[in-house]
């Protein structure tokens, strides 16, 4: 076997071991896919200014995120259906992530439920809500979050209708799945995969499945869920959160000036320019094209993270070049994890730090605060 080296090593891993139609969901995008190749192209585009002759004799990757002390600047994004890519899929990451020193997000779209990671993980973690037209059942989230201690609340904005993935309906992935030949013979040839989820503690939505009235079993949950994405989710609702929930509140997948601007005004402590991956908006702008005029607009008002693309410490690097305090990752990480579980996304996450530290001292810099415009070629 060859020596793992980077993250594309780990993503190669994956790609074989688990099932084409869970890996095609956390590798697709939206429609002609042209926003996700943008992600990737726009940030290999922004080079480096090599400096020479500069003491880096004392590097540090530590920072602060929304407060609290971290190794790297780096956060687990939320990712839905991380418990296909592994069993227990959720409660891996998040171990990984307390190991390395950073935050973990958990998905509302999750396998494992919110109690199931409190259970078994011992650092507070943060939740992703998204809300559904059920208000009652996002307030339940949101409570439920609460008592699991989590660290932070991620309200994600750029989902109120769902962008079509075409590789999803094509391998028929769906709520329930279907289970064509082709899916049965790709599974049967993943027998390290089967027996990792047969042994999980869940095989649906832990969140809700059984924490919905009407909703008991994978069946009724399919119906619920094709009615529950709100498209009339506005500014009220961010008010009404901001309300209820007295910790840190990020709004994830913001893009424009304006909408940055409102995330201040109500209330939030943090802000993500994302596209959400490249899986709602396609021929929506790279997030990290977006980046610098946004985190220009607020200043110092609400602390600005990036997501979209990050598979490397020189894209961190870049996105903070342009104005991030911190970066998600949410493939990087599910390559690692669905090629070798919890030791799998640890070495993602410690790719990342290595290859950060380095780009970091070719460009002559200790700190992550001294990082700016300085170091990347205008």
């Amino acid at each position: 076997m060859q020596p793992i080296t980077c993250v594309e090593d780990l993503r190669e891993i994956a790609r074989h071991k688990v099932p084409r139609m869970f890996f095609e969901y956390a590798e697709s995008g939206s429609y002609a896919e042209e926003t996700l190749h943008a992600n990737r192209r726009d940030l290999k585009a922004i080079l480096f200014r090599q400096k020479i002759l500069v003491d880096v004799s004392k590097r540090s990757t530590a920072t602060k995120i929304v407060g609290k002390q971290v190794a790297v600047p780096l956060v687990l994004a939320p990712v839905g259906l991380c418990g296909m890519q592994r069993g227990n899929g959720e409660i891996l990451a998040a171990k990984a992530a307390a190991k390395a020193g950073i935050p973990f997000c958990l998905s509302t779209m999750s396998v494992c439920s919110i109690e199931d990671v409190a259970e078994d993980v011992k650092e507070p973690f943060w939740f992703q809500l998204y809300v559904m037209r059920d208000r009652r059942f996002a307030a339940s989230l949101i409570e439920r979050a609460a008592a699991a201690k989590c660290s932070a609340l991620v309200l994600t904005v750029d989902l109120q209708v769902l962008g079509q993935r075409h590789r999803d309906i094509k391998n028929g992935l769906s709520v329930p799945p279907k289970m064509k030949i082709a899916n049965l013979v790709d599974i049967a040839t993943k027998p390290a995969w089967v027996v990792s989820v047969l042994g999980a503690k869940r095989r649906t939505f832990g969140n809700i499945v059984g924490r919905v009235e009407g909703v008991a079993d994978t069946g009724s949950l399919g119906e619920w869920i094709q009615g529950q994405f709100d498209p009339a989710l506005n500014w009220a609702d961010v008010k009404w959160i901001r309300s209820t929930w007295k910790g840190p509140l990020i709004l994830k997948g913001i893009l424009e000036v304006d909408d940055a601007k409102l995330a201040v005004e109500h209330g939030a402590d943090a802000i993500v320019v994302s596209n959400h991956g490249g899986r709602q908006l396609d021929g929506a702008p790279s997030s990290i094209s977006a980046l610098p005029k946004v985190a220009e607009a607020v200043g110092n008002k609400v602390e600005v993270m990036f997501d979209g693309g990050v598979r490397s410490g020189q894209d961190v690097m870049r996105a903070l070049a342009l104005g991030a305090k911190a970066c998600m990752i949410g493939r990087a990480y599910i390559y690692g994890l669905g090629a070798r579980g919890e030791e799998g996304v640890g070495e993602a996450i410690g790719f990342i730090r290595r290859e950060l530290e380095t780009t970091m001292a070719l460009t002559g810099v200790n700190q992550i605060s001294e990082i700016g415009p300085q170091v990347i070629v205008k």
